[in-house]
């Protein structure tokens, strides 16, 4: 056991989750196979410009013919729980109509290769693989694609819902609606505020719609929201910076917290931009906020913001503000892990909310294989520092139930092809070889203290 691990297991509950995450279109390719219809990012990443390299995900880490080696990897990990997606465009491949039998049976066999080494299977309905098909009638724009999700939230949860452990309906929604519709970085790639709106409301409304179809058919099953919420930090302490944190805090947060923790949206946000908003439509809030079981915190880096001066430029009105320490991961982003503390602490300030899991973590190193291993010690620092926070949390009295390092191997990084990494594990994408990561390791000696005891100290 590695000393530095067992101090670390002593901070937290003995029932504490340690788990992987994973999401189908970064991992599984096999696109066109047994039925699977085309997503938008398949669409997107066929596109010029769009994403690094026109890399795509026709075989990513080809973990759709290689699951059950996946699996045993998973296992050697010692690790409770696995965080995976489900890609709607193998069960309901045009997004309506027929549904896809291969497709289920695929994510029976991962379910039950889950059971059959003792790990809790945590599904997310949705994980921005939208069916095409459905892009071509408005996508996350239009109503009518919440209803859509709820049918497929309800087909999934009555052919696997007997063997989840949790299911979450979406994850970071702030990423399908903001930088999907408004932000033009994710597919469809949309540079529209009035998209982003329809898309933010519709989104909101099918995550009520599926809590609805998933407590219809496993009224047992605890039922969440992963969301990314961002830790935002006035640039400095000038009256104007601070006021534009606020705003920034209702725009990339409260349009999501609001409506499903309180059943409204932020009364700045409607001022600036409510005209703009889609019809809220009588027992929409209702149907939104919805008591969760639980919910889903995907933390990596905060946000720092100041006053955009420009005249007439739209709520938020805000610019990015410089990093205050120096320290960067590979793909740019600032390490702070105090951040996951304070945004903790101030969710639960202004939103009365369920038990929480750390649904991703993790950080982008991009060191390669030498003599078989591979030396990314900055990015075991990184999960240990948040890890540490956590910890803190937990002695603080807020309920955080457990973790999940993202991710479990190397991807496709979206927009960023193939040459960002965050996996604890090394994937050779030439070879499909995996190699388990230094920090991959270490996670896997922590995790393997739990769930036995109590690891309180004292």
């Amino acid at each position: 056991m590695i000393p530095e691990t067992k101090a670390l297991a002593g901070r937290f509950p003995g029932d504490f989750v340690f788990g992987v995450a994973t999401a189908a279109f970064q991992i599984e390719g096999a696109t066109k196979t047994d039925g699977r219809k085309p997503s938008i990012w398949d669409a997107f990443s066929n596109m010029p410009g769009r994403v690094y390299g026109r890399h795509n995900g026709d075989i990513a880490c080809d973990h759709y013919n290689r699951l059950e080696d996946d699996l045993d990897l998973i296992q050697s990990l010692g690790v409770a729980a696995y965080r995976f997606s489900i890609a709607w465009p193998r069960i309901v491949p045009e997004g309506t109509g027929p549904v896809n039998e291969k497709g289920l049976d695929f994510y029976d066999r991962l379910v039950d290769g889950l059971k059959a080494r003792g790990i809790k299977a945590f599904a997310t309905l949705y994980h921005w693989d939208l069916p095409l098909m459905l892009a071509g009638e408005g996508g996350w724009t239009a109503r009518q694609t919440a209803y859509a999700f709820q049918r497929y939230a309800r087909t999934i949860i009555a052919r696997l819902g007997d063997r989840l452990d949790a299911v979450a309906t979406f994850n970071e929604p702030w990423c399908s609606v903001l930088l999907s519709h408004l932000y033009g970085i994710h597919a469809p790639g949309e540079r529209n505020m009035d998209a982003a709106l329809h898309a933010l409301h519709f989104t909101n409304l099918a995550h009520g719609l599926g809590v609805s179809a998933i407590r219809a058919e496993r009224p047992d099953l605890p039922v969440g929201l992963v969301l990314n919420a961002h830790s935002i930090y006035p640039g400095s302490d000038d009256a104007g910076d601070r006021a534009a944190a606020d705003r920034a805090f209702d725009f990339h947060n409260g349009v999501f917290f609001g409506p499903v923790f309180k059943g409204e949206y932020p009364e700045r946000f409607l001022s600036a931009l409510g005209h703009r908003m889609p019809e809220i439509e009588p027992g929409d809030m209702e149907t939104i906020s919805q008591p969760l079981d639980w919910w889903g915190l995907n933390y990596y880096t905060p946000m720092r913001v100041a006053d955009d001066p420009a005249e007439g430029s739209d709520f938020p009105a805000t610019v990015p503000a410089p990093p205050v320490g120096d320290i960067r991961t590979d793909i740019g982003w600032e390490v702070h892990a105090p951040a996951l503390g304070d945004l903790v602490r101030k969710l639960n300030a202004d939103y009365t909310l369920p038990d929480c899991y750390i649904t991703e973590n993790g950080a982008c190193y991009n060191m390669g294989v030498e003599n078989g291993v591979v030396d990314d010690q900055p990015r075991l620092d990184y999960i240990a520092d948040h890890l540490g926070v956590t910890a803190d949390l937990i002695s603080e009295g807020y309920p955080m139930r457990g973790y999940f390092a993202w991710s479990l191997m190397d991807n496709f990084e979206w927009a960023e092809g193939y040459r960002m990494r965050f996996g604890i594990v090394h994937v050779d994408y030439e070879t499909q070889v995996r190699t388990v990561k230094k920090s991959g390791h270490w996670y896997a000696a922590l995790a393997g203290q739990f769930p036995k005891g109590n690891h309180r100290e004292g």
